[in-house]
């Protein structure tokens, strides 16, 4: 069955990584046909914004779409372009599986949880205040007014909003992840000690969202600190984790150095309309044009999204390829440690050609 897919290349090593990522979905066996649209900072020379109107529809006309890595050019007032994505189609899943690949050079070998993040509220909302405006002492006065604790006037504001709706949606879909895929945990991770308001309503909703699949999944929860420290210390014990916006992003990182770095973490973001699909690492802009990006995480990003799209064949095809690759090493990307390894790191057209040719050998 043939599947229109929007492809948004971004830039940076982005067009070097969705080249690679075509190529071995081509050679997965999967029948897709790429819509380009075009995201990131080359963009608002041309368009006045990184995120066009047009690429927003294209990713509703298809309902799904993929992309690299886009640059947000700091101090702009430009609003990341992920960021903006997940708004506009309301993309309020952020699923990152981690899973061990022998020869990756990850600290683990047995490493395999999945991060459910929520995409739409917390700090990363977009609620601020900058410093030393009108608005901003104005919160500041209010804040004061009601007696609800002491801001120094020179401060910028962000604010963190966690509502029961996006709380029940995410941890809602965390435990119907984790039923179809054959988990046995759910842990939710939250500040509740200390943010009593915020962390404590997601911790609260969490826990009834729980009781509705007591005998059918285990639950826990951590506080977030703790969770990091353990996270390192034997991430064997987590399973399915389900955080908020910003400990989800620090989180996912974390958890992919524990396996060999951002170069093989790929990520999903998932609404109840639209999913769009991509590499967690940024652009890399010092790398750009290079041929040395590592296409790897982009590469398992697209057999999510063939996941997605019912071709599980194909997507089974390019993660044994992808596994195959690895473990045999004789063909991987600068950014993989090395363990005394011999022979000059793979550029990243020559790990898409010895991929291409273990999936068609699979």
């Amino acid at each position: 069955m043939r599947h229109t897919v929007t492809l948004i290349p971004g830039d940076g090593i982005g067009t070097e990584t969705s080249a690679a990522m075509q190529q071995v979905v081509a050679a997965s066996g999967a029948d897709i046909e790429w819509e380009l649209a075009e995201a990131g900072a080359g963009c608002i020379d041309k368009y006045g914004t990184p995120l066009p109107d047009a690429t927003i529809e294209a990713v509703k006309r298809n309902k799904v779409a993929i992309k690299g890595p886009c640059t947000t050019p700091v101090g702009t007032g430009f609003r990341s372009v992920n960021v903006a994505l997940r708004k506009s189609l309301n993309l309020y899943v952020n699923l990152r599986p981690v899973m061990s690949i022998p020869g990756a050079g990850g600290r683990y070998d047995d490493v395999d949880l999945v991060i459910v993040r929520e995409n739409t509220e917390d700090l990363y909302a977009g609620i601020e205040f900058e410093e030393g405006t009108s608005k901003a002492l104005e919160l500041i006065d209010f804040i004061e007014a009601q007696g609800a604790g002491s801001i120094a006037k020179d401060s910028g504001i962000s604010i963190k909003p966690i509502s029961i709706g996006a709380t029940k949606n995410i941890v809602e879909f965390a435990f119907d992840y984790a039923v179809k895929q054959g988990r046995h945990k759910v842990t939710a991770v939250h500040k509740a000690n200390i943010m009593k308001h915020s962390d404590g309503l997601f911790l609260s909703v969490a826990r009834d969202v729980a009781q509705g699949f007591e005998g059918r999944m285990a639950f826990d929860d951590r506080i977030v600190d703790a969770f990091c420290m353990n996270m390192v210390m034997d991430p064997t014990q987590f399973d399915v984790i389900v955080f908020p916006n910003l400990y989800g992003d620090i989180a996912s990182d974390l958890a992919a150095g524990l396996v060999g770095g951002l170069g093989l973490a790929p990520g999903a973001n998932i609404g109840k309309e639209y999913a769009v699909f991509e590499a967690v690492h940024g652009s890399a802009p010092d790398i750009a044009g290079k041929n040395l990006a590592n296409p790897t995480a982009q590469i398992l990003s697209a057999a999510m999204m063939l996941d997605h799209l019912g071709e599980q064949d194909a997507a089974s095809r390019i993660r044994a390829g992808v596994r195959t690759v690895y473990a045999e090493g004789r063909c991987l990307t600068g950014d993989i440690r090395r363990d005394g390894r011999e022979g000059e790191p793979a550029t990243c057209t020559g790990f898409t050609e010895e991929l291409i040719r273990k999936i068609e050998e699979l």
